[in-house]
């Protein structure tokens, strides 16, 4: 079950599932103004730093960790995880050396941070190991399947799936998410065609994919416990006013983020 946390004006969503602590941002809590408003999170949205980095302040105070010490991305839809250390931490408005849309660590005080804007964010913790993840699934990255990139990195460093917690957070939902036949073909592709209601038809050939669910699903194939995995029912797009939507806003937005951090 997901649940809506405040501190200070801050407004966040959190899962039951999930042993670490964390956190969907909505759009609420920071200092940007105009279509940036308030906690933007992205420092190439066209913000201030001054902005961008207080935003960062605030969000840390949940987590106890400064503003330079989330460790983010490049973010350019493919399959890259990323084992992250201690010397990834960013520091704010200054840029990213590396490419990687999910991050996989095993360091206590690590704050592992993605950014979404209807793409789907997945956070998984093995709290028997010790092994947190979070992910940006967009649908090129998911159907490369890059949650079992994310899974295999997990295992690396020692947890097993059957010990994994995941929470899929708010994002573009089933009857928005408006695709060509290029992404069903690939859904059924990514997940050995195990797609039963997925999809539905809608205007001019067009389909409409569950997004969420077919990542749902590939959790469950990577052996995952249907029980340790939880959805949240938020679609970025019917709630424009407390999410960031890319296709509601035509890509002049912020950008909220799903962060977890061990221990």
């Amino acid at each position: 079950m997901f649940i809506e946390n405040r501190k200070n004006d801050l407004v966040y969503m959190t899962s039951d599932h999930i042993p670490a602590r964390h956190a969907f941002t909505t759009r609420s809590g920071g200092v940007s103004t105009g279509a940036l408003a308030s906690l933007n999170l992205g420092e190439h949205r066209g913000d201030s730093p001054e902005n961008v980095r207080e935003n960062y302040r605030r969000l840390g105070e949940i987590f106890g960790v400064g503003p330079d010490d989330f460790v983010i991305s490049r973010q350019v839809h493919k399959t890259e995880v990323r084992l992250a250390s201690d010397a990834d931490r960013h520091k704010v408005n200054t840029q990213v050396p590396y490419e990687a849309d999910g991050l996989v660590t095993n360091i206590p005080g690590l704050p592992l941070l993605v950014f979404v804007a209807d793409c789907v964010p997945v956070l998984m913790c093995d709290p028997e190991s010790g092994v947190i993840a979070a992910v940006h699934c967009g649908w090129r990255s998911s159907v490369g399947d890059i949650l079992g990139a994310a899974v295999e990195k997990m295992r690396v460093l020692g947890a097993r799936p059957e010990n994994i917690r995941a929470a899929i957070g708010p994002s573009i939902g089933f009857d928005h998410f408006e695709v060509g036949p290029e992404v069903p073909e690939a859904v059924i592709k990514y997940l050995s065609g195990d797609t039963a209601e997925l999809f539905r038809s809608a205007a001019e050939g067009k389909t409409l994919v569950d997004l969420r669910s077919a990542n749902s699903r590939r959790l469950a194939q990577l052996g995952l416990s249907d029980k340790n995995i939880d959805v949240s029912g938020e679609c970025t797009m019917c709630a424009p006013d407390k999410y960031w939507s890319h296709r509601v806003t035509g890509g002049v937005r912020g950008s909220q983020c799903a962060v977890i951090i061990l221990d």
